[in-house]
């Protein structure tokens, strides 16, 4: 009894000597992901993704290194530019390890030294820049950083891909300065677009008022021009229809005598200036009238007009009689009923009367 419990007791022993050996020699490494081994205390080998062997007791894992591109953020530093302000930077480094064996043997902790080796540097990069510059050249300072922790990571078996600046913050006093000045040059920039638009659009007007003037102006010398043109025709039909309807003095009058209630016409006081001739021409044609409404049967008055002196007699007391001046001939006035001798005659442009427009001129 005591014999079968002994041998129990040895049989579990060496199962568990045997699952332990087995799970100290039988490594499994993941992909992207390589073992540094040491062997008795020193550097043996490293293991690459797979089922690995490793010797008990001789063989232990020292690291474990993720070979993929990691991110590392840090929080914001205090920097101060050039012109003597304060503001808060924060960052974010992508960095690739390369070498294992240099990252486990060259560098205890290499995160905490690209944060440290990031912030001097950063100091030194932005501490020779103004704040204006250091908010618009943040592409100039990554490339910076990138090129000196590059260069100071490679012997630690690590590549720095780029280095970004995710918030450059200036204190609240410089930030409401910026505010103020960013709206001051936002109202100038509107006063100065506002100016430009109201003086575009007063060059616009008067070029506008301009155009209009010269277009008028042409519009009423053309009309002028047609006007003038369409009197001298009409007044050239007139005169040309008054020598070919071959018109008398007595017809001449008589239009006349229509045309005076319309030169009459109007509210304006007028003076009227009558030729000398009309009075003529009224008496010719109550002569004309007259005799057209005489019977036939009853001859017309004596013409004394042909010269003869006409003596009435002489009352007792009554000195001489003057005598009468002696005819000079037919009376050139062709409206002159008493004038035997008087017809139709050709008029000439002297004997046209005027027209109501000529007496407003």
């Amino acid at each position: 009894m005591v014999g079968t419990v002994a041998v129990i007791a040895v049989l579990l022993i060496a199962v568990l000597l045997v699952t332990l050996f087995l799970s100290r020699s039988i490594q499994i490494i993941p992909q992207a992901t390589q073992v540094v081994v040491e062997r008795f205390g020193r550097y043996s080998r490293t293991l690459q993704p797979g089922l690995r062997l490793l010797v008990p007791v001789a063989d232990t894992v020292r690291n474990s290194v993720d070979m993929r591109e990691q991110v590392a953020p840090f929080p914001p530093q205090e920097v101060i530019t050039s012109d003597n302000l304060l503001v808060y930077i924060d960052w974010v480094v992508y960095y690739q390890v390369t070498d294992p064996v240099r990252v486990t043997y060259e560098i205890q902790n290499y995160v905490q030294a690209i944060e440290y080796l990031v912030s001097t540097t950063l100091r030194n990069i932005v501490g020779g820049m103004e704040l204006e510059r250091t908010l618009t050249s943040r592409d100039d300072v990554n490339n910076e950083l990138r090129d000196t922790l590059d260069s100071a990571t490679g012997r630690w078996g690590i590549q720095v891909k780029r280095v970004e600046l995710r918030t450059i913050q200036p204190n609240r006093d410089i930030t409401e300065a910026m505010e103020k000045q960013v709206r001051a040059e936002r109202e100038r920039r509107a006063t100065v677009l506002q100016a430009e638009g109201v003086k575009q659009a007063e060059i616009l007007r008067a070029e506008g008022d301009r155009q209009s003037m010269i277009l008028k102006a042409e519009g009423e010398a053309k009309a002028a021009e047609l006007r003038a043109g369409g009197e001298a025709q009409a007044i050239r039909k007139v005169f040309g229809a008054i020598h070919e309807g071959d018109a008398d003095s007595k017809l001449l009058s008589y239009q006349y005598l229509q045309m005076l209630p319309k030169l009459a016409d109007g509210s304006s006081n007028k003076m009227w200036i009558v030729p000398s001739e009309l009075g003529k021409a009224v008496e010719g044609i109550g002569g004309a009238f007259a005799n057209m409404a005489r019977p036939n049967n009853v001859p017309p008055p004596p013409d004394f007009g042909g010269g003869e002196e006409v003596r009435e007699p002489v009352r007792p007391g009554a000195g001489p009689r003057p005598s009468a001046a002696p005819a000079a001939g037919p009376n050139p006035s062709p409206l002159n009923p008493r004038n035997p001798l008087s017809g139709p005659r050709r008029l000439s442009p002297a004997d046209v009367l005027f027209t109501p427009e000529d007496d407003d001129e």
